[in-house]
């Protein structure tokens, strides 16, 4: 990113040298990378409610690292390509980092991961809702029950201006039902055109619908012989996103080094 300086909010808290403050509580100085986009903007508008200021907004062509000393966390989303650096420089100023940019390739993630790895806490989610949170728990327990009797898809609906897919909140979905049917990447299917055959029973099938000004829907089928189960959630507002990667920013701040989920800052984990 090319030098530049970052919109600051100055709103200085004392601020101990390993970081223990771990509650809502206390107010979060936060280094805001992609201030300037749709969820970028959403935490502008609701961090002084959750006990945080934006201390340093940045955005494209923006030097982040110019101000990162004055904050407590780093919070991304931005663009796929732009989170290893931004990574690097929380690791640099040892400082927990919150990703909430999704559309990473396999060797982007791979990277990222190195990076950060036994250095920082880092809160990496495909959605920050506490609602879908509870959907991926609701999945996890649902596929337990039903078992291989009972098929999974995953539908997923997007505003127009969405440009990866599946969303990373299904990808997670889909996580969670291959390690259900213990299922391998062969086996999920994007999408169906054609002769196709008998629909396998070890299989996930993962649909995408773009359009208009949708925020986000996801629903879960377990599809059985005689019944069908659905889990669905939908968004009205990107607020419930921005409040989760606060939370989960707050709850970062004093943890142990290692890679955590939003199921891990709700206590969702079994």
């Amino acid at each position: 990113m090319a030098p530049a300086s970052c919109s600051i909010r100055y709103l200085q808290t004392s601020r101990s040298s390993n970081h223990l403050r771990n509650t809502t509580a206390m107010l979060l100085n936060i280094l805001l990378n992609g201030s300037r986009g749709r969820m970028g903007l959403a935490i502008s508008e609701i961090a002084e409610a959750h006990n945080a200021v934006i201390a340093s907004a940045c955005d494209a062509g923006d030097d982040a690292s110019a101000n990162v000393a004055n904050c407590d966390a780093v919070i991304d989303f931005s663009f796929h390509e732009i989170t290893l650096g931004i990574a690097e420089l929380a690791v640099a100023n040892n400082i927990p980092l919150v990703i909430g940019t999704t559309g990473h390739t396999a060797e982007e993630k791979a990277a990222i991961l190195n990076a950060v790895a036994g250095k920082i806490p880092v809160v990496w989610a495909g959605n920050y809702s506490v609602g879908v949170n509870t959907l991926n728990y609701l999945t996890r327990k649902a596929a337990d029950i039903l078992g291989e009797q009972y098929e999974p898809e995953v539908l997923e609906m997007h505003h127009h201006h969405k440009k990866d897919a599946p969303s990373g909140t299904a990808e997670r979905l889909i996580e969670i039902l291959k390690d259900s049917y213990a299922l391998n990447d062969e086996q999920v299917v994007h999408g169906r055109e054609g002769l196709v055959g008998a629909r396998p029973r070890k299989e996930i099938g993962v649909h995408a619908i773009r359009g208009g000004d949708i925020v986000g829907e996801h629903t879960v089928y377990f599809c059985g012989a005689g019944e069908r189960i659905e889990l669905t959630h939908r968004a009205t507002d990107r607020k419930i996103f921005a409040q989760g990667s606060v939370r989960a920013a707050h709850w970062a701040v004093g943890k142990a080094p290692g890679v955590y989920n939003m199921e891990d800052v709700l206590g969702l984990v079994d």
